[in-house]
């Protein structure tokens, strides 16, 4: 998934100067952005909060009807040292790449994309697609000895679920009580799609960050009410998450993230000339063709004019 902004902004974060040991309750309002011409709400990286562990962008889109569009078109563009997740709730989403990846993505099933030192890919609804589209596509930055290794594609097409009274979650990436994702990580951390059907209560990590997307139907995370499109960021020091409701959700949580890093665009850098340099790199075709999408790639909008430099994780 790429980041569209025609003037993206530079974001600074990482490091564990600014982690909290206590749990907390901060409720982030979305970023409104276009998104391949569909309208997204950006949960990460927003205002007052950066990075959730190794999570650090987190787009919630839909549900969209797009019996009469399109759907989401996204023609090709870089990644340099992060993994992008994509999730989907409702529809699918066609996913290629420049390694040659071609993979139909639905409902239930994981397409994880490593882009080490570089990738490039798109993602696209097909021709003749499902009425409605509703998902998130997340990115997990990676740590210093995993980022400039070779880009690889996974696809997961079952995930292990755990279940509890009141609730289901299917693991994303990472472990939860046990139930242990297939995809591949390079950091502590978790990722689970929520389904809330009453009061619920799921076992927790004390040494992870923790965050809730609400993504659809009402939701109570320790008792207080947060709404659909809304991320709220609990911190770290909890052994167990108190749900209730009839819901869809996002759990995110990790080891906070040591290092700091520079993102931009589609980057995931540790200074601001390993982005300039992707971006010339992109700008020459360096990061090659993904075959199979009909189109032009899309271009590199200009590198601000300050310098790019790595600072906290909060704003």
């Amino acid at each position: 998934m790429s980041n569209l902004d025609l003037r993206p902004p530079v974001t600074v974060c990482g490091g564990r100067g600014d982690v909290l040991a206590d749990p907390v309750f901060d409720v982030l309002p979305a970023r409104e952005v276009l998104l391949g011409g569909t309208p997204v709400r950006r949960l990460l990286p927003t205002l007052g909060r950066r990075m959730v562990g190794a999570w650090c962008f987190l787009d919630h889109y839909g549900p969209d009807d797009i019996a009469d569009a399109p759907g989401m078109q996204v023609p090709p563009h870089p990644h340099i040292g992060l993994q992008t997740v994509s999730w989907l709730l409702e529809g699918e989403v066609f996913h290629r790449d420049s390694l040659g990846s071609a993979q139909l993505l639905r409902p239930g099933t994981l397409g994880l994309m490593t882009a080490g030192s570089a990738i490039a890919h798109s993602e696209q609804s097909p021709p003749v697609h499902p009425t409605m589209l509703h998902g998130t596509q997340l990115w997990v930055a990676l740590p210093e000895e995993a980022r400039h290794r070779q880009a690889s594609w996974e696809f997961h097409p079952e995930l292990p679920v755990l279940t509890a009274p009141g609730v289901s979650a299917r693991v994303l990436l990472g472990d939860l009580d046990g139930a242990r994702s297939p995809g591949t990580v390079h950091s502590p951390l978790i990722g689970a799609d929520l389904t809330v059907t009453g009061s619920a209560r799921l076992p927790l990590e004390r040494d992870f960050e923790y965050a809730v997307a609400a993504v659809d139907g009402p939701l109570e995370v320790d008792g207080r009410e947060i709404g659909p499109g809304a991320l709220v960021y609990l911190g770290c020091g909890r052994t167990e998450l108190r749900l209730s409701g009839t819901a869809r959700a996002l759990l995110l949580g990790g080891e906070p993230f040591a290092e700091k890093i520079v993102m931009w665009w589609n980057f995931v850098a540790r200074t601001g000339e390993e982005v300039s340099a992707a971006a010339q790199a992109w700008r020459r075709g360096d990061f090659g063709p993904v075959p199979g999408y009909e189109g032009d790639p899309l271009p590199a909008p200009p590198l601000p004019a300050t310098p790019l430099l790595p600072r906290g994780r909060e704003r």
